[in-house]
């Protein structure tokens, strides 16, 4: 076994966060890190890179540019690089497309010398005075030891596949529509299940692509509308570092219903992709409703079993309680993730403070609370939204995020994090 340095910093998973953390860091040298991904490179949300498909943030939400206007990594650099910045300058959109933005992401990674793929974290154990971290090479099986003084975990998140439904080849997570498109398109029945953003992209793309093939196409959400997105520009404004402030500041008690409250500007689907969708029904039904084609809401699936390799979809209009069975040869779900925490962390739980049965306390600085507390940090990018709000998944505000960490690593400010950033006022003055 092979032991390595001790480094101020290392980081596990390399998903967006951690990957501007590592570019943040990068830029410092008198801070050491390394970060470590299984996977053999950087690659975001491959299964729903659908053409057309836009990014919900602006382009200045990139891994560095809140941070540092003037960083290398900036997307603006990117696009420059790429000898695009003039066909982005017509563009003239703030958004971009998500496949441009996993492109810049993949440019980011190839150049930075801190971040080391195709390297599994199996072990991390606290020695009192740092941490050590085991990790495995994919491809040899080789174990090497590493030291630090401070983790931060950004493992991201998994599918969410609800218990009631049997697994099959024939339901398919988005996460994996590319991947399974043509399979997809070539059955007779297809059914769309979920809300959000990516139901609606998805049945967009189905739609758009049904004129080339024979199948009826569902859509099916619990929801009781198909409702928009709010992108009111003050509604946005608790997507701020202020904003996190605040809300980290409420009771475990008031920060649940706080996320209930804002569930209009967490979940939704974009204005206009809705309406995309409403525009192709509208000039298909020119000459005559299309007959497979159903939008149903107030529907909940219950279950889905395989039955002669078709499947048998159990569901329930809730409102007026009427429970009925449908038949599909595929079944997309767009029931969206749930954090992935890693199984070192769960080995350790009597040793942490907990808000709930699966929610860790984290502190304002992203620091996990242990029940006795620790000089070497252990930071969490993962399993955040009861601790920090509606933007810790949201990547505006990863990196204020990273900003607060190598703050605290380097025990003084080396990115100033804004504060007053917005018109609302959330308490009365003093």
């Amino acid at each position: 076994m092979t032991k390595h340095r001790m480094y101020d910093l290392i980081g596990i998973g390399i998903g967006p966060f951690n990957l501007g953390l590592a570019a943040l860091i990068e830029e410092q040298p008198t801070l050491t890190s390394i970060f470590f991904d299984k996977e053999e490179g950087f690659n975001w949300h491959p299964g729903m890179l659908i053409e057309q498909s836009d990014l919900q943030v602006p382009f200045i939400a990139d891994l560095v540019t809140f941070a540092d206007p003037t960083n290398k990594y900036s997307f603006l650099n990117y696009v420059h690089k790429q000898n695009r910045l003039f066909q982005f300058f017509f563009y003239r959109r703030f958004d971009i497309p998500r496949r441009e933005y996993n492109l810049y992401a993949k440019w980011v990674s190839a150049n930075l010398m801190n971040c080391q793929f195709q390297s599994e974290v199996v072990a991390v154990s606290y020695k009192g005075d740092m941490y050590e971290v085991r990790v495995r090479e994919t491809a040899t099986k080789k174990v090497s030891t590493y030291f630090a003084k401070h983790i931060v975990v950004g493992t991201g998140s998994v599918p969410f596949i609800p218990d009631n439904i049997e697994k099959s080849e024939h339901v398919v997570h988005t996460s994996n529509y590319l991947h399974a498109a043509k399979d997809i398109k070539a059955s007779s029945s297809i059914i769309v299940v979920g809300s959000g953003q990516s139901a609606a992209e998805v049945f967009y793309e189905l739609l758009e692509d049904q004129k080339h093939h024979k199948y009826s196409l569902t859509w099916y959400t619990r929801s009781p509308i198909f409702s928009q997105l709010e992108s009111a520009k003050l509604g946005q404004e608790v997507f701020s570092p202020d904003y996190v402030h605040y809300f980290h500041g409420l009771s475990y008690e008031k920060r649940k219903e706080a996320l209930e409250r804002l569930d209009s500007v967490r979940n939704g689907v974009d204005k206009e992709t809705l309406m995309k969708i409403y525009d192709l029904l509208y000039n298909r039904s020119v000459e005559g409703r299309d007959k497979k084609i159903t939008i149903q809401p107030l529907t909940e699936m219950n279950s889905v079993k395989v039955e002669n390799n078709c499947l048998s979809v159990s569901c329930k209009q809730w409102e007026k309680e009427k429970k009925f069975t449908v038949q599909a040869e595929k079944v997309v779900l767009a029931t969206g993730y749930k954090p992935h925490i890693p199984e070192w962390i769960w080995s350790n739980k009597d040793d942490i403070v907990w808000e709930s049965e699966k929610e860790f306390k984290v502190d304002e600085k992203f620091r996990l609370v242990w029940k006795e507390e620790r000089q070497n940090q252990m930071y969490i990018s993962t399993n955040l939204e009861h601790s920090h709000g509606t933007a810790a998944t949201n990547l505006s505000l990863a990196v204020m995020r990273n900003q607060t960490i190598i703050n605290d690593v380097a025990g003084r400010e080396v990115y100033p994090i804004q504060k007053d950033t917005i018109f609302q006022q959330l308490m009365p003055d003093a």
